[in-house]
């Protein structure tokens, strides 16, 4: 009886063990998924303020550029596909093809000096560049928190607790736009 007692005292402590590690690397996982989950409300946010604004501004343009059909109906394709992505990886989608159709838009504004002097569109100016750095802002903080829960559960033991707990890697992160590692080429008229 000592001898069996020898053998499952220590396969009992290695249980305990082992079991009070899932569930402490567990609970930490539950953690940081919830801290991604809430990294993607304020991004949601954000992006919902900026979709709120857009008509405003559209609605300015609209009446100094009529003959920019093309750009609204861009604009409001982008931002209905927006709004109705579910899942983060669709709103980023969609938020980039909305950041395409907005710098459509303010290329628009450039074109006509009476529209870039109108105040009401100066103020929406504004609150969409405000809205912009939140934004810029919220997908840093987003991104580094998929990146901290990505790295949780991709460690030693925890990958092996989060595959028996179900949790997977999230690889729904924000990147640059193509493009955008290109520098913009400025061109003066005549100057060519």
């Amino acid at each position: 009886m000592k001898k069996l007692l020898i053998v499952v005292r220590p396969l009992v402590l290695l249980c305990v063990v082992a079991a009070s590690m899932y569930v402490g690397a567990r609970s930490e996982i539950v953690w940081k998924n919830e801290a991604v989950n809430s990294a993607w409300s304020q991004v949601d946010v954000v992006l919902q303020r900026r979709a709120d604004l857009i008509p405003n501004l559209v609605e300015t343009v609209k009446g100094y550029a009529a003959q920019e059909q093309k750009v609204f109906g861009d604009i409001a394709n982008a931002r209905a596909a927006l709004l109705g992505a579910r899942t983060p990886a669709d709103r980023i989608a969609a938020n980039g093809q909305l950041d395409g159709a907005l710098g459509r838009l303010l290329a628009i504004v450039e074109n006509y000096p009476q529209l870039k002097s109108n105040e009401n569109l100066l103020r929406l100016q504004d609150e969409l560049a405000g809205t912009d750095n939140r934004i810029a802002v919220e997908r840093r903080r987003y991104n580094d928190t998929v990146q901290d829960y990505n790295t949780y559960i991709g460690l030693f033991p925890n990958s092996i607790f989060a595959a028996w707990a179900g949790f997977h890697r999230n690889d729904a992160y924000f990147k640059a736009a193509e493009g955008a590692r290109e520098a913009p080429r400025v061109r003066f008229p005549g100057k060519e």
